[in-house]
């Protein structure tokens, strides 16, 4: 799974594509103009861009991501113009791939995940500020590394690559602990509560690990910054 920033403005073609895109199983953030786009971009892992938008051409956008803090950034760009000019100018700007409409789901998704496999990027997950590098089993919060217990470690990861989902306690502890474990389904509340602690997690308003009452834990899905906020 990968957390895939989709910039486009028409509204059919957006839905089909996230629509594929989540079957797929990744993340979708979801943006109509560069603007919008811009202020998602440290969450995404990649970046399906269209490139006639609302406020400015997404080329516009690409310059500010290779010239700014986002040059390894996989984009995939999207566009009725076929002219072999345009496509040539799209890759001079940036874009890695281009993909002209009409297109079918099965080609973008096919370019999307090569793009993913050169990037390296299925193997890290971003949520705002909290980093989980899936190889190294490595976490880090504002940037600063978190102490995770291996176990901590795969039981945050799994809700992380799931975000939105509810999972009982047992259905945890067969997913990180194994069906052959014998301990009881208080040892996922025991990994939690040491995991909020570690994430300062203020419980009244958790940012990331969601307690849903009589049901069990999710990994909050965030949510889209409003006009004005950076």
């Amino acid at each position: 799974m990968a957390t895939v920033l989709l910039v486009e403005d028409e509204p059919a073609v957006r839905l089909g594509v996230r629509l594929a895109l989540e079957k797929a199983g990744h993340r979708v953030l979801e943006a109509t103009t560069v603007g919008e786009a811009w202020r998602l971009l440290e969450e995404a892992e990649a970046v399906v861009l269209d490139w006639m938008l609302p406020d400015e051409p997404g080329t516009k956008l690409l310059d500010r991501m290779r010239q700014g803090p986002f040059p390894e950034l996989p984009v995939l760009m999207l566009t009725a113009r076929a002219e072999v000019r345009d496509r040539v100018e799209g890759l001079s700007r940036g874009a890695d791939d281009y993909l002209v409409k009409p297109f079918a789901t099965e080609e973008l998704l096919a370019r999307l995940e090569a793009l993913l496999r050169r990037a390296g990027k299925r193997k890290v997950l971003k949520h705002g500020p909290l980093v989980l590098d899936l190889e190294r089993k490595e976490a880090s919060l504002e940037g600063q590394p978190l102490p995770l217990t291996r176990r901590e470690f795969e039981l945050l990861a799994f809700l992380a690559q799931r975000p939105g989902r509810v999972y009982s306690r047992e259905e945890l502890l067969e997913a990180v602990w194994g069906h052959d474990y014998l301990g009881t389904p208080r040892t996922v509340d025991q990994h939690v509560l040491q995991l909020r602690e570690k994430l300062l997690e203020d419980s009244k308003a958790p940012r990331f690990l969601e307690t849903v009452r009589g049901m069990g834990y999710r990994f909050k899905t965030p949510t889209r910054p409003t006009e004005g906020e950076g």
